[in-house]
C-alpha cells in the first residue's frame, strides 16, 4: 500500500467462509498489480488440479501507482484458465482499483467454493458473505440493476458480476466490471461459477494518504501528466473515434480478420468503421474513474420487443476495435446495428466477446463444409447471418445441447471433437486476436505468457520493424514483454504506454516516495516475467507442443503470405532465450 512498507493483501475462504488479512513486506519486490498477483498466484495455484476445483485461487490485484495518477485505472486477475488449462492473466478497468484503493487492499485471494450462490460484499471492515440464490440465471445487467438499487451507496463502490455463461462454466465466460468494462479473456467468469460467485461488489471510503510534504511535486508530477494525456495527439484518437478507428487502417493493410480469416480484407469495412458507428449510433462516451480520457464509446440501436404493434427499444452497449473484429468482419456483418445486438447478446449473457466470434466463425465454416449439420447448430449458420448468430449466442452461453456445450470449451477443443482443426483459429488454445499482421503477432501470441496480443504487442513489431530477422523478432517480442510486465505492475492503461515512458514513471513514482530509476524498472519488469515463465512451466506449458492453424499460413496478410518454417524459427529463438535466462536465473523451463 502506498507509503507502506507492505503489501495488503485479503484472503477470502469461500468453503470456510473465513477471511483473514496480511501485510506482506516480500511482496514489494514486485511492486503492484500483476506483479503482486503473478507471486501470490503462484503461491496459491495447484498444479495437479484442474482449473475449476475449488482450491485453485482467483486474484485479484490493483497497480502500485492505481488511482493517483491519470488513466492508472485496471485490476489484474490472476487464475487457472480452463480455456487453455495455463497461466490465466486479465484485466479490467471501471471503478474497481479504485475502490479497492480505498477499502485499503491491494490483493484480493479468494479460494474455495461456497455451499449456494452468493455474492461478497467486501468493504474496508471485512467481507459478508450474501445469499445471491435469487440472482443466480439473472443475466449481467440485471444483477447490476439489483445490487445498484437495493444496497445504500454510501461511498465508492464497484460491483462484479458474472451471466448465464460464468454459472454454466463456459471455458471464455467473462466478468463484467460496473459499465461496459470486464474481465473478459480466458474465462475468469467461468472460476467465479465453478466457485458459487454471483457478484463481488468492493466499496472503500479511504482518503488518499499523500503527506503534505509530497503535496506540491505530486501535482506538478499529476498535471504534466494530465496534460499530456489530454492536451496531445497521444491520445486523441482513442477520446475521438475510439479504437474502432484501427478498422480502416487495418483492412487497407490487408490485416483486418474477415469470415474466419478467409481473407484480411472486409468488403464492408466502410459501413462498420468508426467513423460510421459514430455517424449512425454514438450517443455517449465514458471513461474508467481517475481517467480524464473517454475512451468508452457507447453505441445505440433499436430492437422490437413485440412482433404486433411496432414496439421497439433502445438498446445502449459498449463498442471498441475488438468487438468490431470478433462480432462484425469475422462473422461478415456487414451494418453497425447488427454488430451492436451481438455485441449486447454478448454482454447480457456474459462471455469473452473475440473467443465467442472466433468459435462461431470456425462453426460456421464447419457447418458450410458438412462437418456439421443443424441437429448440431440447431439454426443454420452463414456469415452475414445475424439473427441465427444471436441465437447461437444465447444456446453457448446455456449449453443448449451437446454441440455448444463442446463449443463452450474453446475453438480449439471442438475442432478436436468434430474436425476442421486447420480453420479453428486458436493459437495455444486461445481464441485469435484481431490482426493479421505478421509473424510479430502470430508468434507473440503462440509465445506470450497468457497468449494474448496485448503480451508483448507484436502487432507493432510487424507494423514498424518488417526487416527484423527471425532472431531479432524474438528478441523483440521478449523486450517487449518484460517492459508490458513493469508496465502492468503500475497498472498503466496500456493505451496511455506512450505517455508514460520511463522517465514520466520515474518521476511519478519519487514524487510520491517511491525510489525509481532505470535499472528499477528493468528489474521489475525481469522478475515479473520470470514468475510468469514459473508459473506457466509448473502447468504444464510446452512451446514445442503448440500446432499453429494452417489458415494462418494460407491466407495474405500485412506482409503477404507467412511461411510456417519461419513462424518456428522465431518460436525456437525465442524458446531458447528465455531457457537461457531462467537458467542463468536459477529457473529451469521447458
Amino acid at each position: 500500500m502506498l507509503y507502506e512498507n507492505t503489501i495488503t493483501v485479503l484472503y477470502v475462504d469461500l468453503s470456510a467462509r473465513t477471511t483473514r488479512v496480511e501485510k506482506r513486506a516480500d511482496l514489494k519486490a514486485y511492486f503492484g498489480g500483476v506483479g503482486v498477483a503473478a507471486k501470490l498466484f503462484e503461491e496459491n495455484m495447484k498444479p495437479e488440479l484442474p482449473p475449476l476445483d475449488e482450491q485453485q485461487p482467483a486474484v485479484f490485484a490493483i497497480g502500485a501507482l492505481s488511482s493517483i495518477y491519470p488513466v492508472m485505472t485496471k485490476t489484474a486477475a490472476m487464475f487457472v484458465s480452463p480455456l487453455t488449462g495455463e497461466l490465466g492473466e486479465s484485466y479490467a478497468g471501471g471503478r474497481l482499483a479504485l475502490a479497492l484503493f480505498m477499502a485499503g487492499y491491494d490483493a484480493v485471494v479468494i479460494t474455495g467454493r461456497h455451499s449456494y450462490p452468493c455474492y461478497l460484499s467486501i468493504t474496508g471492515q471485512g467481507v459478508e458473505f450474501k445469499d445471491a440464490r435469487p440472482l443466480w440465471g439473472m443475466l449481467s445487467e440485471e444483477v447490476w440493476r439489483v445490487i445498484h438499487d437495493n444496497e445504500p451507496l454510501e461511498s465508492n463502490r464497484s460491483i462484479m458480476r458474472i451471466g448465464p455463461a460464468g454459472e454454466n462454466k463456459v471455458a471464455y465466460a467473462s466478468v463484467n466490471v460496473d459499465n461496459f468494462r470486464h474481465f473478459g479473456r480466458l474465462g475468469l467468469g467461468a472460476v467465479l461459477g465453478s466457485k458459487n460467485v454471483k457478484a463481488i461488489t468492493v466499496t472503500g471510503d479511504r482518503s488518499i494518504p499523500i503527506p503534505p510534504a509530497h503535496l506540491k511535486e505530486y501535482f506538478k508530477v499529476y498535471r504534466s501528466i494530465f496534460d499530456k494525456v489530454t492536451g496531445t495527439d497521444i491520445m486523441k484518437k482513442y477520446r475521438g473515434l475510439g479504437s474502432a478507428a484501427y478498422v480502416i487502417p487495418l483492412n487497407d493493410m490487408n490485416a483486418f480478420p474477415t469470415k474466419n480469416l478467409t481473407s484480411g480484407r472486409f468488403e464492408s469495412a466502410e459501413a462498420v468503421s468508426a467513423e460510421a458507428f459514430a455517424e449512425k449510433n454514438l450517443v455517449r462516451k465514458m471513461a474508467c474513474a481517475g481517467c480524464p480520457v473517454d475512451c468508452i464509446h457507447i453505441g445505440q440501436f433499436r430492437r422490437e420487443f413485440k412482433t404486433e404493434g411496432y414496439e421497439y427499444e433502445a438498446v445502449n452497449t459498449n463498442y471498441d476495435y475488438e468487438l468490431v473484429f470478433a462480432l462484425g468482419s469475422y462473422l461478415g456483418i456487414k451494418t453497425t446495428d447488427e454488430i451492436l445486438m451481438l455485441i449486447d447478446a454478448v454482454e447480457e449473457t456474459g462471455m469473452d466477446a473475440m473467443s465467442c466470434g472466433v468459435v462461431l466463425g470456425w462453426a460456421t465454416e464447419a457447418f458450410q463444409k458438412g462437418l456439421l449439420s443443424t441437429e448440431e447448430t440447431l439454426v443454420p449458420l452463414e456469415f452475414g447471418g445475424t439473427e441465427n448468430y444471436v441465437k447461437a449466442i444465447w444456446y453457448l452461453a446455456r449449453g443448449a445441447n451437446e454441440f455448444y456445450s463442446q463449443l463452450g470449451r474453446g475453438c480449439y477443443y471442438a475442432a478436436q471433437v468434430y474436425g476442421g482443426q486447420d480453420f479453428a483459429m486458436t493459437v495455444a488454445k486461445n481464441e485469435m486476436s484481431g490482426y493479421h499482421t505478421g509473424y510479430g503477432i502470430l508468434v507473440g501470441s503462440v509465445v506470450g505468457a497468457r497468449h494474448s496480443h496485448l503480451c508483448n504487442g507484436g502487432y507493432e513489431l510487424d507494423r514498424d520493424c518488417q526487416q527484423l530477422t527471425s532472431l531479432e523478432m524474438a528478441e523483440g517480442l521478449l523486450k517487449e514483454e518484460k517492459e508490458r510486465c513493469m508496465i502492468n505492475s503500475m497498472i498503466i492503461c496500456l493505451f496511455s504506454r506512450r505517455a508514460y515512458d520511463r522517465p514520466t514513471i520515474i518521476a511519478a513514482g519519487r514524487a510520491v516516495g517511491l525510489a525509481l530509476d532505470d535499472e528499477c524498472l528493468t528489474q521489475i519488469g525481469q522478475r515479473i516475467f520470470q514468475t510468469k515463465m514459473r508459473i506457466r512451466d509448473k502447468l504444464g506449458f510446452d512451446l514445442k507442443q503448440v500446432q499453429i492453424p494452417k489458415r494462418f499460413f494460407e491466407t495474405p496478410g500485412l506482409h503477404g503470405v507467412l511461411e510456417e518454417k519461419t513462424a518456428n524459427e522465431i518460436i525456437d529463438f525465442y524458446g531458447a532465450l528465455v531457457a537461457a535466462e531462467m537458467k542463468e536465473a536459477g529457473n529451469t523451463v521447458q
